[in-house]
């Protein structure tokens, strides 16, 4: 269960980064901030996995859930959130 923790706080962090780059590419503003953002969001994954992997790897397949369902859950929010501004 551990790796369904470390898996869904991973998510979230990879979400928010997703949705950091993607208002930076939005708004138009091209950096060195928009390119940290870019691969830490595509690395973030790889290293909680392969620390799984390594570290806990009868939890890999909780680790890789946890960030699914972590993913799907902010987005399904932010979904939620932005229909009730409008």
């Amino acid at each position: 269960m551990l790796g369904f923790i470390i898996g869904a706080i991973s998510g979230a962090l990879q979400f928010w980064l997703l949705s950091k780059y993607t208002a930076a590419i939005i708004s138009g503003q091209y950096g060195t901030k928009m390119i940290l953002f870019a691969v830490s969001q595509f690395l973030i994954p790889l290293a909680v996995l392969l620390g799984c992997a390594f570290i806990l790897f009868e939890s890999l397949h909780w680790a890789g859930a946890g960030m699914a369902a972590s993913l799907m859950a902010c987005a399904a929010f932010r979904f939620l959130v932005s229909g009730k501004r409008r």
